[in-house]
């Protein structure tokens, strides 16, 4: 049986509700039918793959995969996962290193197909290491069937501190936040700025990114992100700008509107 996480309200409400459930919901999800019968053959097959070709060539083993990175969508595109694969990461001209889109890097280093002569799925916790991941996104996806916001939300903090973690100055950093569609949605809807944002130069849009990130989230350079409080302060307004949007949810407007204004504080 196909798993559905219960969600019964959208925005900030829904977000209170499911991270209140969010353990036993994710326990449901890794004993359901289907996840079970995907993990077990995960488990029974990935030990005998040493190729890339081997991998793209099994689509059961191809999608848990993906899954795990985030890259589902890309279950057809069999050549650019192999190419993807095969170059490794160490080579600067790898087809990983060329993308601006991350999860490839993540995606190669995790398999090391191209990195090293015995891959990493010869490792006896390789089979975990990539399961705990594909529960965690395939929960993520069964949220998104409900709310694309409160995916974006589940997401934020894994996708942030990822940023965070590389090296780079913080314009390097704000200019990662740009390129990950996702999470430029994300910190721009929880800072309220017009549509017409993503016109303005990238060095002014990275401008107003720092100034109004530190005045509304205290986020002083993006070290500060790694303070659970700053990623709450983010979330918080990202969901209650859904809920304004989606019109319910809340008592009032100016009881949202005090809300955003940091007048009030709410913790989770």
């Amino acid at each position: 049986m196909t798993f559905t996480p219960v969600i019964p309200f959208s925005g900030l409400q829904g977000w209170t509700f499911l991270s209140k459930s969010i353990d036993s919901q994710r326990e449901s999800l890794i004993n359901s039918s289907e996840a079970k019968r995907e993990s077990e053959a995960f488990r029974q097959k990935i030990g005998r793959i040493k190729s890339a070709e081997e991998l793209v060539g099994d689509r059961e083993l191809l999608s848990v995969t993906l899954t795990a990175f985030g890259l589902e969508a890309d279950i057809d595109n069999v050549f650019l996962i192999k190419k993807v694969l095969e170059d490794g990461t160490l080579s600067p001209d790898a087809l990983a290193n060329r993308f601006s889109d991350k999860r490839y890097l993540s995606l190669s280093k995790a398999f090391g197909f191209g990195d090293f002569d015995v891959p990493r799925t010869q490792l006896s916790d390789f089979p975990d290491e990539i399961l705990s991941a594909y529960n965690t996104r395939k929960f993520e996806v069964a949220v998104g069937e409900q709310s694309q916001d409160l995916r974006l939300a589940l997401s934020f903090d894994r996708e942030i501190l990822d940023i965070v973690d590389m090296g780079g100055s913080d314009t390097v950093k704000w200019l990662e936040v740009l390129g990950n569609a996702p999470l430029k949605s994300m910190v721009e809807r929880s800072l309220f700025l017009t549509s017409n944002f993503g016109n303005l130069p990238i060095d002014k849009q990275i401008t107003i990114l720092k100034e109004k990130s530190n005045s509304r989230f205290g986020v002083y350079d993006f070290e500060s992100f790694r303070d659970p409080d700053v990623r709450g302060k983010l979330r918080v307004n990202f969901l209650l700008a859904s809920q304004i949007t989606e019109g319910g949810g809340l008592s009032s407007a100016s009881t949202a509107l005090s809300l955003l204004q940091g007048s009030t504080t709410l913790r989770f």
